[in-house]
């Protein structure tokens, strides 16, 4: 059964629409919530408060239904069983059906999936947030006819669509955005309670990395990198872990990552803390942010860490090359270089001005390019730029009938 709560009717009062009220569907059947779910439910609140009409299909035993129900999101039920479930295509097409939506808005591959269930009358859109090609004989069938805009969370992503056979005349490059006042840098006192929940000296400099624990997000070379550090502080006769890394994640890399650690010596300077719900009670404690991934769209977590004024370390990959100013603020490494990654967090530990002028450039960067306001915005103003472009195919038809 759909629900319906109070929190969004009140958005709606309080922002009245901008133009023409546009009613939206967005799909998300995915069951964990991550980076991607958070865009979803920010965008779904954002396009609420500026007075348009907006729901979500998603799976009734998933963190964003939970979610978005506590937020008084019109939520629809559509578990998905695989993205060949034909079944869960009919159950959205029928729903549709009843609907009468302006635009249909898929945010995951299996959600994408569904595309040409959607009965003829709404817009269709997908977002793509990995910066690899798209996989499979009917991805150009998906991008190219399935929908008619589809949204790269970078130049990264825009690019391996590219690459995948997308048509580049329906892709529009929008950002993943930030909650910049939810993230935003403690106080002293907010901080001082993060670091004495999680047990650490004043004199520790700490560490952050915040994330799945699967293979792309490159756990191991932080892991190497710290134990790089705490050769040198034995060698130096250092009492205790001078840097800390916490890892805020969970995934199937969590035993293997925990027993690596164990094995290179790291049990006092690495912790592995499972799955944080708020990662605000870690990026409060902390001095750096850490994103060593192998790939990535964008990386929302590094966002969110740089908004509560964290300067980031990150891979020159994907679409975090897009996420911060080198040297400004953050640094960019290879990868899978754990010497440099060593001596880049040895460096930044040792000069806490450094950070604090890094992590000042960082907030600023967020809000200027980042924010969830600027994301909800950019996005609708693709939807009504997609509906426009079909008006004015529709009214060059009916000319060239009309003429004929």
């Amino acid at each position: 059964m759909a629900t319906t709560g109070t929190h969004a009717r009140e958005l709606q009062k309080a922002s009245p629409p901008r133009g023409e009220t546009l009613h939206i569907a967005g799909v998300d059947p995915e069951l964990q919530f991550g980076g991607g779910e958070v865009q979803v439910l920010g965008l779904t609140l954002g396009l609420l408060a500026m007075g348009h009409r907006a729901e979500l299909f998603c799976d009734p035993r998933g963190a964003l239904w939970l979610r978005a129900e506590a937020e008084g999101i019109r939520c629809h039920p559509l578990p998905i069983r695989n993205s060949l479930d034909l079944r869960a295509g009919l159950k959205l097409r029928a729903s549709l059906m009843r609907t009468a939506c302006d635009i249909v808005h898929f945010h995951t591959a299996r959600a994408h999936a569904l595309a040409p269930c959607v009965p003829a009358g709404p817009l269709r859109v997908v977002t793509r947030r990995m910066d690899y090609p798209p996989r499979g004989r009917f991805a150009p069938y998906l991008y190219n006819r399935a929908v008619e805009g589809v949204v790269a969370i970078s130049q990264g992503v825009a690019e391996a669509l590219r690459g995948g056979g997308a048509a580049p005349q329906r892709l529009r490059i929008i950002h993943s955005g930030v909650d910049c006042a939810r993230f935003a840098p403690p106080s002293s006192a907010a901080r001082a309670a993060a670091r004495a929940a999680l047990d650490l000296r004043a004199d520790q400099t700490v560490i952050v990395a915040v994330g799945a624990l699967v293979p792309r997000k490159g756990h191991r070379v932080l892991l190497d990198a710290m134990a790089l550090a705490r050769e040198e502080e034995d060698a130096a006769g250092a009492k205790g872990a001078r840097r800390v890394l916490l890892v805020a994640g969970d995934g199937p890399l969590a035993e293997p990552l925990r027993q690596y650690a164990h094995d290179r010596g790291l049990d006092s300077a690495v912790r592995l803390l499972g799955r944080v719900d708020d990662p605000r009670q870690v990026l409060y404690a902390a001095d750096l942010f850490a994103m060593p991934s192998a790939n990535e769209g964008l990386g929302v977590a590094a966002l969110e860490a740089m908004a509560c004024g964290l300067p980031a370390v990150l891979s020159a990959v994907g679409g975090l090359r897009e996420v911060a100013e080198d040297g400004v603020s953050g640094v960019y490494l290879p990868p899978d270089d754990a010497a440099a990654w060593a001596a880049t967090l040895d460096r930044l530990a040792a000069s806490p001005d450094t950070r604090a002028a890094m992590g000042r450039q960082a907030r600023t960067r967020i809000l200027l390019n980042f924010s969830m306001e600027a994301m909800t915005t950019k996005t609708l103003e693709f939807y009504k730029e997609l509906m426009a472009s079909r008006r004015r195919f529709r009214d060059d038809h009916r000319d060239q009938r009309c003429g004929a």
